[in-house]
């Protein structure tokens, strides 16, 4: 990997990770490289959506799977100046944005939610995970996204008051909900 060279994103837009490929012989080398990659979203959020897709083949990688992670390294090998910076500014206003993909998955058909949070505009809390069940529409999905990102918003009001911070105004949350047209 020292020799490969740095790409600008973690994942590949035009692929969808199934379950093409052969079965990788050495799982454990997979597992412990996408539990790195897990340890490495602490501080590096813009590949958290993507170690989430490849976290979802543990049990059974595939050599695209592997492809997959390769490609994250090599993200990460161009980008290692990047990480999380926190700056004073005397804001704990709470900011909240959530968005989700519907029935993104191709193996299930269930939908991932995303969601980051901002306390006086730095980003403490960020998340990606595939929703438990299977969203019937878009906006069942959105919803969900919103349901999900609205406990963190009230966990973490709690626990900036908890600290003494308290922060009159309100929290906010913004969404990302495409319309759509049903015709019968």
């Amino acid at each position: 990997m020292m020799e490969t060279k740095p790409i600008a994103n973690p994942i590949d837009v035009k692929k969808k990770l199934g379950l093409d490929g052969e079965l990788l012989l050495d799982v454990g080398c997979y597992q412990r490289l996408v539990g790195k990659l897990i340890y490495l979203t602490i501080t590096r959020p813009d590949i958290a959506h993507v170690v989430s897709l490849v976290n979802q083949h543990m049990h059974a990688p595939r050599t695209t799977h592997l492809q997959a992670i390769k490609r994250i390294l090599r993200y990460l090998k161009g980008s290692l100046g990047r990480g999380i910076l926190m700056k004073k500014n005397g804001n704990t206003n709470i900011i909240g944005y959530s968005d989700a993909d519907w029935a993104g998955c191709t193996v299930d058909r269930k939908s991932t939610t995303g969601y980051c949070t901002f306390v006086g505009g730095n980003l403490v809390t960020w998340k990606s995970k595939k929703q438990n069940v299977i969203a019937r529409s878009s906006a069942e999905a959105e919803y969900r996204a919103m349901a999900s990102l609205t406990c963190e918003l009230i966990w973490l009001r709690s626990l900036l008051n908890d600290l003494g911070f308290i922060d009159p105004e309100p929290m906010t949350l913004f969404c990302v909900i495409k319309p759509q047209s049903i015709s019968l």
